[in-house]
């Protein structure tokens, strides 16, 4: 059975909608993981994702943050308390189960510089996905972590990795912090795949012709338990959206699993 995944920092889904629809015809996925659709639940525009024939788990917030798993089939909600370390009412994690498969959608904290509060806010709160990995799952299970990492893990993961050292998203507390929680047990399915650098999901609005001169990183993830990723058979980028009119930051990112029957 062909499984197929994808994540998307979407940075507004009402603003987006019509674009990820079309991208959804033209992409059959069994499962998508949306990160800042920045709406609340009750404003959310599930109308039209429904009639495209999408089920749909979602948590929100008023103009930020924001997640959502969409799927064609059944979504089975999973526990997403991530404790006493998460803000009350924040948006940033989300859980299903999926044709079998444990589904973790996170919009991990930006971080805003190293000494900033914000900034150990982040490396505290990826620590804590631990203890919630540990708590609700088993490394021998089908596991697919996904979403906007907010951390580009390996030098080739970012465009300047000498000259990024040391930035908020390429800092080595928060690479100590992502490899605590890594050594649960996930592999990168990515680079399983696509070891070669110079691939990324996000390019900064702010830089002129960020991406004719490719200045990406690459922090948005797809992350599996070792079952689940000896089943993976590719993973990709798809840079195109990125060059659509008014876009995400970001792109999709997308893996393949063939499962067992």
């Amino acid at each position: 059975m062909i499984f197929r995944a994808a994540s998307f920092n979407i940075n507004s889904i009402r603003s987006r909608k019509e674009m990820l629809l079309r991208w959804l015809e033209q992409n059959q996925l069994d499962v998508i993981c949306l990160q800042e659709t920045k709406v609340k639940d009750e404003d959310f525009p599930m109308a039209d994702f429904k009639e495209a024939g999408y089920q749909a788990l979602f948590k929100g917030q008023k103009s930020y943050n924001g997640v959502a798993i969409f799927s064609p089939h059944e979504v089975t909600p999973i526990d997403s308390n991530l404790g006493d370390v998460a803000e009350t009412g924040e948006a940033r994690l989300i859980a299903a189960s999926v044709k079998g498969v444990n589904v973790i959608n996170t919009y991990i904290p930006q971080g805003q510089s190293p000494d900033s509060e914000r900034f150990q806010y982040k490396i505290n709160w990826i620590k804590a996905l631990r203890d919630y990995f540990d708590s609700n799952f088993a490394p021998d299970q089908l596991v697919l972590w996904m979403g906007d990492f907010n951390v580009a893990p390996e030098p080739i993961d970012v465009h300047h990795p000498e000259k990024m050292l040391g930035k908020v998203g390429f800092h080595p507390a928060e690479h100590q912090a992502l490899q605590y929680v890594k050594d649960w047990g996930f592999q990168d399915v990515f680079r399983l795949h696509q070891p070669e650098g110079k691939q990324f999901t996000f390019w900064d609005y702010r830089i002129p012709k960020v991406l004719e001169r490719n200045l990406g990183w690459r922090i948005d993830h797809i992350w599996a338990t070792e079952p689940l990723a000896k089943c993976s058979i590719k993973s990709w980028i798809d840079i195109e959206p990125r060059y659509q009119p008014k876009p995400s930051d970001h792109t999709f990112i997308l893996a393949e699993f063939a499962l067992p029957e």
